[in-house]
């Protein structure tokens, strides 16, 4: 098939990009004229210049295509502006794009953060029907991407074949984008030493690119797919992260109404503050992120996903590979 993917240059997009090229498939990459091409280098695809913010190159790099997937969206620093005109307007302009250029398939990448945050700090497991009940300024994140994944349910309506896919937090190498932000490589090196409470599900940077092509496939229109892996404590990420690494084991946790009081402040100070996440996700101490994967398993034909050490490990191996 011809495919577009959007977001090409980024950590997802350009293994996407790498999967659909081996498959045989004539990629064309949607990228910033800026954009770091290292993610693509032996790649042969057909690179289109553009921004989601400008309509004309993303109706311009549509033309011609049979698929699409939408992968970008707006990963920076605090700046709700631009996040929700990259995130939610881009979205809204690749999926006009799409119905004009008929094309056959689209599939959105999205995020669980999509799902909004479990009803209680208890253990439960959301699924795909879990909908946004989060208040906005404190999971900005979150939000527009939920606000994306209705301009996708929308255009839908409007006759739009798109499927939605939502990852967990994504591992494994090549992220070249969080080399000094990613928590595996700050426990690695002995600067991030405490946990706090609440858990999250990670996944394997292989299964999210598998659940993608999969859902390009099989996957239903209108319908979302968890792509998940283990659901694992905080406490329980950083000292699998610390064995790996070969250094000691973080054993302190951080009372969660702690840093959800400092939320607040941190925020106003991350500028001049060196914090092992953005202050944003401390209003998110507290929760357990676990998912049922059980219905991208069942309608995908996804196999179990791969072990979360597999993903910390070929992380870890590959940040350590750029600084040697």
């Amino acid at each position: 098939m011809k495919i577009l993917v959007t977001g090409s240059t980024g950590f997802i997009g350009s293994n996407l990009c790498r999967a659909l090229v081996e498959a045989g498939h004539q990629v064309r990459a949607f990228h910033r004229p800026n954009s770091s091409l290292r993610g693509l280098e032996g790649l042969t695809v057909d690179h289109a210049l553009g921004d989601l913010t400008q309509y004309a190159t993303l109706e311009a790099a549509v033309a011609g295509m049979e698929a699409v997937f939408h992968v970008a969206a707006f990963m920076g620093p605090r700046q709700t502006g631009k996040a929700y005109a990259v995130t939610v307007e881009g979205t809204r302009a690749v999926a006009r794009a799409a119905l004009t250029a008929g094309v056959s398939r689209l599939v959105h990448t999205s995020s669980v953060a999509a799902l909004g945050v479990p009803e209680t700090h208890q253990i439960s497991l959301l699924n795909e029907n879990h909908t946004w009940n989060f208040r906005p300024e404190r999971y900005p994140y979150g939000y527009a991407k939920y606000l994306a994944e209705l301009e996708i349910q929308k255009a839908v309506t409007q006759g739009l074949d798109a499927v939605i896919v939502n990852p967990g937090l994504v591992i494994g190498p090549g992220d070249q984008y969080r080399q000094s932000s990613s928590p595996i490589l700050q426990v690695a090196r002995r600067k991030l030493s405490v946990a706090v409470e609440g858990g999250i599900n990670l996944v394997h940077l292989e299964d999210v690119i598998a659940g993608h092509l999969a859902a390009l496939e099989r996957g239903r229109t209108g319908h979302r797919y968890i792509l998940g892996g283990e659901n694992l404590t905080y406490l329980a990420l950083v000292q699998l992260a610390a064995r790996v690494a070969g250094v000691p084991a973080p054993s302190t946790v951080i009372p969660a109404r702690i840093l959800r009081i400092l939320a607040g402040p941190l925020s106003l100070l991350e500028s001049f503050l060196s914090l092992p996440l953005p202050a944003d996700l401390f209003n998110l101490a507290g929760y357990y992120f676990y998912y049922n994967i059980s219905k991208a398993r069942r309608e995908l034909g996804l196999p179990a996903p791969r072990p979360a050490e597999e993903a910390v490990r070929s992380a870890l191996n590959w940040f350590i590979a750029q600084t040697s």
